[in-house]
């Protein structure tokens, strides 16, 4: 049996949850700041080409501790292919815990 071909998608859009080590939350903080939206706490979305995400992830996997860390990136192919439904309190843009 053959194995099916991976596709090859450009992922123009991402939801980036984190849960770090206290010891990297800011440097996480900032790195996800440099490149999407910061959505909830620990929670960034955005539009972002498939280099940046790429120098995205590069930069998390010099920051993070594999054994203690999980970033996870759930990749669209744009904003348009989700829909959104939020309940309670929306988080202020301006809202920042780290600085």
């Amino acid at each position: 049996m053959t194995k099916p071909k991976a596709k090859n998608y450009n992922y123009n859009y991402v939801f980036l949850f984190y849960d770090v080590n206290v010891k990297r939350v800011s440097k996480v903080f900032k790195v996800c700041k440099k490149y999407l939206e910061r959505y909830q706490l620990s929670v960034f979305r955005g539009n972002i080409t498939p280099s940046n995400l790429i120098k995205l992830r590069n930069e998390l996997k010099n920051i993070i501790n594999d054994n203690e860390d999980t970033v996870a990136i759930i990749k669209l192919p744009g904003d348009f292919s989700f829909d959104e439904e939020i309940m309670g309190i929306k988080l202020k843009d301006e809202t920042n815990l780290f600085f």
